[in-house]
């Protein structure tokens, strides 16, 4: 998308700032598009604690995440925002709601799907007509129970895929019906924290999960030209942060593996909180909770673009176009 050339008015350095190519799967251009979509979650959080839900599958069903990610992830989060639901029916009576956002990485970039979701403590009554809340021990009992649910709606529509054969880009040695089988027979793990401090501090822990893919930059130590070098935190050894350098190719390898699907969504919406008529929704709860105090949340940062030579933001930063030029023929094609 070409760039700009910024001087700095402090010390007078002149370099290239490149325009945002607004790629999802981009780790510097997110920044703009994460702050407009906490924003709109704003207006849509209630006066609740909120709950934080992950759901994990075993190493068995990666592989086929890794040949069919389309179907397999689409299963897995419908399968996470389900589970929520029917277990909220069954135990509690009510019609809960959920954010989830998908993960596919783990600290190290190895493939580790998951879902995160955010949970309102409450929901609707069956007959809509009351608001039913939920008391943190709700949320640290059934894990069990939601951890066996999801693992029933997961492998059905797995067993489904097959049949409708919508997993026949896995290699013949890959047997399906073997790994559902397999995994199916383990325990699934389904991991539920105590509700966060306030609706505040919700969005604060969205903004991580919401426009990033596998690494940010801040994490990348070096790169000598055929090395990386970069931090992750290893969670098996007590949160320790360790370094580790791959190779060039690898760590390619290892990051186009989070890249999702062309139109696939990440972000997706069940119960209360879905699409479908949203804010008639979120009002209609404010209503039954006899909300009338305005939430007011604190300024966050914008996202700066600092001096690489002096490290200051000049205000105002003087700008040139700097347009990239076109690409130049291949002359072997012209000669062909």
């Amino acid at each position: 998308m070409g760039s700009v050339q910024a001087v700095c008015d402090r010390c007078g350095r002149e370099h290239l700032v490149f325009r945002s190519c607004r790629s999802r799967s981009c780790p510097r251009c997110q920044s703009q598009a994460r702050e407009a979509w906490l924003e709109a979650r704003e207006r849509e959080l209630l006066p609740v604690p909120y709950f934080h839900v992950v759901f994990t599958v075993p190493e068995a069903l990666n592989e086929i995440a890794l040949y069919c990610p389309e179907v397999f992830y689409a299963a897995l989060m419908r399968a996470a925002g389900n589970a929520l639901l029917d277990v909220g029916r069954s135990k509690l009576k009510a019609e809960l709601g959920c954010l989830a956002v998908l993960h596919t990485w783990g600290q190290n970039l190895s493939l580790h799907p998951h879902v995160h979701c955010v949970v309102p403590g409450g929901g609707f009554s069956l007959d809509r007509t009351r608001w039913v809340g939920l008391r943190n021990a709700f949320f640290l009992l059934p894990v069990k129970v939601l951890s066996r649910r999801f693992r029933t709606l997961l492998t059905q529509a797995l067993y489904v895929a097959v049949r409708e054969r919508k997993l026949e880009r896995l290699p013949e040695s890959v047997k399906a019906i073997r790994l559902i089988s397999k995994a199916g027979a383990q325990d699934w793990v389904v991991y539920a924290k105590a509700p966060f401090g306030g609706p505040e501090h919700v969005l604060e822990y969205l903004s991580a999960y919401t426009h990033r893919i596998a690494i940010s930059n801040s994490r990348i130590s070096s790169f000598d030209g055929e090395h990386v070098t970069f931090r992750w935190r290893d969670y098996a050894d007590g949160n320790r942060m360790k370094t580790s350098t791959i190779g060039a190719m690898e760590f390619l390898r290892r990051f186009l593996m989070h890249v999702l699907p062309d139109r696939f969504v990440r972000i997706r919406y069940f119960g209360l909180l879905g699409n479908r008529n949203r804010m008639k929704r979120i009002e209609h709860a404010r209503r039954l909770l006899g909300c009338t105090r305005v939430l007011v949340f604190k300024n966050r940062i914008k996202p700066l673009i600092l001096c690489p030579a002096c490290h200051q933001l000049a205000a105002p930063m003087k700008t040139r176009a700097f347009v990239r030029p076109p690409p130049m023929p291949n002359s072997s094609l012209l000669s062909a």
